[in-house]
């Protein structure tokens, strides 16, 4: 199977001067455990996952006053439609992290998480009636 048969086609995207809390706010309202953050100002995309936001947190920083600029990984790993699940899985494991921006034609068209991989590889639970 491809990335483009597990990935989600609908992106959160941010800006680098959204606050934490902002971010957090979307990510649970959207359900989505990582954000597209797109600076016009820096070159590259970046993103930002609910592991960064806790650690602000954790660290004891506001999420008021914490601007996402200061949490995002800039020096992302990117995959393609056209990758195998299986790169992807090999991607995330090597990085140590579960997300993967998927880039086409030099833009985001969508992300790819551990979850959407299991998904894909494991069948879901089918009951049984008796």
């Amino acid at each position: 199977m491809l990335v483009r048969d597990a990935m989600s086609t609908v992106i959160l995207t941010l800006g680098p001067a959204h606050t934490l809390r902002q971010a957090a706010c979307l990510m649970s309202g959207r359900r989505v455990g990582a954000a597209v953050v797109l600076d016009p100002d820096h070159s590259g995309i970046g993103i930002l996952t609910e592991r960064d936001v806790l650690n602000s947190i954790g660290a004891g920083h506001d999420p008021d006053r914490e601007s996402v600029a200061a949490h995002t990984t800039n020096n992302v790993v990117f995959c393609t439609p056209d990758a195998t699940l299986q790169e992807a899985a090999e991607a995330m494991a090597h990085g140590g992290f579960r997300h993967l921006i998927v880039l086409e034609h030099g833009g985001p068209v969508g992300i790819v998480s551990v979850r959407d991989i299991i998904r894909c590889w494991v069948p879901a639970r089918r009951t049984v009636a008796a």
